[in-house]
């Protein structure tokens, strides 16, 4: 427990291994904002107790000077956000996207903390999805000539 907030944190190791990241990408749930994306899986028996993460930025983001700057504000991110509310036993996967460069620091957190309460929900607990609408608010294969009835 912290001592200034009475908050429990969990302490963040980093997923170095290839086989790490496609294992999260393939069996986990994935959210997207306009700062990240966030992908969630849980970890493997031998990481059971603990908090891991890792962290990509592709050469879309720009050189490597960019997706290095990326990846350090993703990082301070995490560190701000996942020790008090992120699962234990969970393997995340922090992918910068192009407006992690210029995102405000603030809005970045909050991208973060959104796409946390998404990825973190069990798949029973997710609000149902609402049906795909046409162009003009009705359900698609409606028959727009057949009025209100």
């Amino acid at each position: 427990m912290d001592a200034q907030d009475g908050v429990r944190r969990m302490p963040i190791a980093t997923l170095k291994k290839r086989n790490d990241f496609l294992r999260v990408r393939a069996a986990g749930r994935r959210w997207a904002a306009p700062g990240l994306v966030l992908q969630a899986a849980p970890a493997p028996e031998a990481a059971a107790g603990q908090v891991r993460v890792g962290y990509t930025a592709s050469r879309r983001i720009g050189n490597a000077v960019a997706r290095n700057r990326a990846k350090r504000r993703l990082r301070a991110a995490v560190a701000h956000v996942m020790p008090a509310s992120a699962q234990s036993g969970c393997d995340y996967v922090v992918i910068a996207r192009a407006a992690t460069l210029t995102r405000p620091f603030d809005a970045l957190i909050g991208d973060l903390t959104a796409a946390l309460a998404r990825v973190g929900a069990p798949a029973g607990d997710r609000a149902p999805r609402a049906g795909r609408r046409g162009a003009a608010g009705r359900p698609r294969g409606a028959d727009p000539r057949a009025g209100d009835a």
